[in-house]
């Protein structure tokens, strides 16, 4: 019988990457910028294809590994609206999907804090939203989310894993990424407006529907 952790090595290996995913994912640990697992991008291609997303939104685009996951599951009409504070991480990210073959048109890619873009955003218009960008903002995140997506649409955040219940110990508080990964979570999984969903794959990724 397979121990566990061959379980999840199986997992990430499942879907395999591309030349252009793989430089992308490469160029992103090389920035230091956590990139999307192999199995955390299959299902963001796999949650975009599903509800046929036009419209979706990334907080973190890093050097563009879960963009090109986002675009290939999206409608060839998507676009895909990405922000980041780093603009060298978004001049990685264009020549990523370019690299991958997707036209200039189908990335709106936004430099700035998600706290001060988000706001701008029209209200229930997109079909997705993706978060992988600093865990102490996660809850804020959450009901922005929350107020940009339409009946039906999905908000997805990485690095749910970090929140896995652990002794912090008596000696040191707990990390406020975790905490707030933890707090996410909580919101999440009481809102009897979502349908919550919490995948062990990756880092972890936890979704949610909001329901009509």
């Amino acid at each position: 019988m397979a121990s566990r952790d061959d379980s999840f090595a199986h997992v990430d290996h499942y879907v395999t990457e591309d030349d252009p995913l793989a430089t992308a994912r490469r160029l992103g640990r090389q920035a230091d910028t956590r990139p999307i697992s192999p199995s955390g991008g299959a299902v963001l291609r796999f949650l975009t294809a599903a509800i046929g997303a036009r419209a979706v939104v990334e907080i973190g685009t890093g050097c563009g590994s879960s963009g090109i996951w986002l675009l290939r599951g999206m409608r060839p009409d998507g676009i895909l609206t990405s922000v980041d504070v780093v603009p060298e991480y978004q001049q990685s990210a264009r020549e990523s999907f370019q690299a991958a073959g997707f036209a200039a048109n189908r990335a709106r890619l936004i430099h700035g804090r998600a706290m001060d873009v988000l706001p701008r955003l029209n209200d229930a218009a997109y079909d997705m939203v993706f978060v992988d960008a600093a865990l102490p903002e996660y809850p804020e995140y959450l009901k922005e989310s929350l107020r940009l997506l339409r009946d039906g649409g999905i908000v997805a955040f990485n690095n749910a894993l970090d929140a896995t219940p652990a002794d912090d110990g008596p000696l040191s508080g707990p990390d406020p990424g975790t905490e707030a990964m933890r707090e996410t979570g909580r919101l999440v999984r009481e809102d009897d407006g979502l349908i919550p969903l919490l995948l062990p794959i990756g880092e972890g990724m936890l979704a949610a529907i909001r329901g009509a």
